[in-house]
């Protein structure tokens, strides 16, 4: 597919900076609110900022690789960038959205693309007890925190907690502890996209729990329950060599 208006967005940092310059020199620049295609230029924190703030439009987004972590850029080329664009492979993604009550009783809500974390805020561990679909799966959690990831977040956070990397097509999501203290042996489990996890935090105000969509934080939660967001779709545009798919395999076989 032809994308005739490109709108190009970079990270502030000089190498984005300096790539995004050069590439409005050679294509122009459409205004992003209604370009056919965004090219976002920075790392993956940059293509999360940028899906998140175009993500009722419903365009495309082409990410190049101008900046630390890039599991989800292409990488960074400035020549012959239409015929990219017009061969690469379309990934499709839904966000979860978290709902949270706070101690206080305040309501919130917030979508994340990659995953929903739980974290203690003080030197107690966290007490949170775990509900899938309306049933208790697990009474009480004592432990550092506890996500829920989607496929494209599989690889980041959820990873480093020793999660499973879920392939992207897959409609689950994983559920995994952060350094879980009791029930010790438990590794977490992988969940149908559609369910409804919820978290009750207990002993909240002894023990209190902080839950993150992505990069939105709310402080002293009470309860958070998370589902999956069919109201967005989100298409994110890869080099057929670098298609996003084939990474997330591959990334299950690094040594």
């Amino acid at each position: 597919m032809a994308y005739g208006r490109i709108a190009f967005l970079s990270a502030d940092v000089p190498a984005a900076r300096d790539a995004a310059a050069r590439l409005v020199a050679l294509y122009g620049n459409a205004n992003a609110d209604d370009a056919d295609v965004i090219v976002a230029l920075g790392g993956d924190g940059f293509m999360l900022e940028t899906l998140h703030r175009f993500m009722d439009r419903k365009v495309p987004v082409y990410g190049m690789h101008r900046g630390s972590v890039g599991f989800l850029m292409n990488n960074y080329e400035q020549d012959a960038l239409p015929k990219r664009l017009a061969e690469a492979q379309k990934v499709h993604l839904r966000p979860l959205n978290m709902a949270v009550e706070t101690v206080d009783g305040k309501v919130s809500r917030a979508l994340a693309i990659n995953e929903v974390s739980l974290l203690r805020q003080t030197r107690q561990a966290a007490k949170i007890r775990i509900k899938v679909d309306g049933v208790t799966r697990l009474e009480e959690l004592i432990c550092d925190g506890v996500l829920v990831a989607t496929p494209a977040g599989s690889t980041a956070y959820n990873l480093s907690a020793h999660g499973p990397i879920i392939p992207i097509g897959s409609n689950l999501v994983a559920l995994t502890p952060i350094s879980a203290f009791r029930p010790r042996r438990w590794r977490g489990a992988l969940l149908p996209s559609s369910a409804h996890v919820t978290f009750e935090i207990l002993e909240a105000e002894k023990r209190p729990v902080s839950a993150v969509a992505d990069y939105t934080e709310v402080r002293d939660v009470k309860s958070v329950e998370i589902t999956e967001d069919t109201a967005h779709s989100l298409t994110l545009l890869f080099d057929a060599e670098h298609n996003l798919e084939e990474r997330i395999v591959r990334e299950q076989f690094l040594p």
